[in-house]
């Protein structure tokens, strides 16, 4: 029996987990990588740029690991270093683009996707000729925090079946 389209977008059996945190302190400054960080409704992640913008759309940036990889390839190295692309989160074994309007727990905080996490010009500047173009269609996630707590490398990704958000496409 073929599961209806809605059904599928609401069945994410896989477990991602995080590989990598970072947090950009202010604009053009270079990221801090942190083995865990605090999630908070009002500020997002603690230490970050967007520190502040409470229920905004891009309190947290996700990108996928096996994305590393894929960017790299495009530009003819090796997997890209997730500093260089300014991304708070690095999760492998799940399908960021599948989070985009669900709810997901990351350690004890949950999040929800808002869209995507478009590159921007600086990536020019970041990886060389090439990279904002390389990025495009591997830029991961921009999330909102629904519930605080703290993520560590090493936590679980998990889709919660709860609800999606209503965001026009």
């Amino acid at each position: 029996m073929a599961l209806e389209m809605r059904e599928l977008l609401e069945s994410i059996p896989q477990t991602g987990k995080v590989c990598w945190i970072g947090v950009r302190p202010a604009r053009k400054e270079s990221v801090v990588v942190l083995d865990s960080v605090k999630v908070s409704l009002e500020k997002g992640l603690d230490g970050d740029r967007f520190d502040g913008k409470a229920g905004g759309k891009r309190q947290v940036t996700l990108i996928q690991k096996e994305h590393l990889a894929v960017i790299g390839s495009i530009l003819g190295q090796d997997a890209v270093d997730p500093v260089l692309l300014r991304r708070n989160i690095v999760v492998q074994g799940i399908n960021l683009v599948s989070l985009k309007r669900q709810l997901f727990a990351i350690g004890d905080a949950v999040l929800q996707g808002t869209g995507a996490c478009a590159p921007c010009s600086r990536m020019e500047e970041a990886l060389g000729a090439g990279g904002y173009n390389a990025m495009r269609g591997h830029g991961g996630l921009t999330a909102t925090v629904v519930q605080a707590g703290t993520i560590k490398v090493g936590d679980e990704v998990k889709f919660r079946p709860t609800g999606r958000l209503s965001l026009p496409t």
